[in-house]
């Protein structure tokens, strides 16, 4: 499959902790058969995690042994740039000709760019990120994780 992965899933597998390992038994995503895509946003997003959290050189270490197994796309695409400008127009409600059935939302800028690199390359976004949820088949294919159903683990 080719998956586009959110900074969340990324963050679980750098910690590398029971929840990782369930996770990974149930969608297989270091397994060689997936083309595994992460924005360049994301990595920008998960450096500062490690930099906020004081992360040690066995978790740095780990972080690029996983990315080292993705294809890293950039945002500074004319396409994805249009997608974003199109997604956050929808997200508010104010995109002429496409009505929609929620109030409007205010994504993160970051969750802005994921979006509208999924939605141009067309990869499924996995993410347990909600933020996402109006996007699902109008602009990208979802596959958002219940964290509940695999631990009561906060990440």
């Amino acid at each position: 499959m080719n998956y586009l992965i959110d900074t969340n899933i990324l963050v679980i597998y750098v910690r590398d902790t029971d929840l990782t390992r369930r996770l990974e038994e149930n969608l297989r995503l270091l397994t060689g058969r997936n083309n595994l895509v992460i924005s360049v946003v994301s990595i920008g997003e998960i450096k500062s995690i490690a930099k906020q959290n004081k992360w040690g050189e066995k978790r740095v270490r780990r972080l690029i042994e996983i990315l080292n197994q993705f294809l890293i796309a950039d945002i500074n695409v004319e396409d994805i740039i249009e997608s974003y400008s199109e997604i956050d127009t929808y997200s508010q409600g104010k995109l002429e000709g496409k009505a929609t059935s929620f109030t409007s939302r205010n994504m993160g800028k970051n969750d802005l760019w994921i979006a509208a690199t999924a939605s141009t390359l067309n990869l499924e976004l996995i993410t347990t990120d909600k933020d996402f949820d109006h996007l699902n088949e109008d602009y990208l294919q979802l596959k958002r994780i219940d964290l509940s159903e695999y631990s009561n683990e906060k990440y």
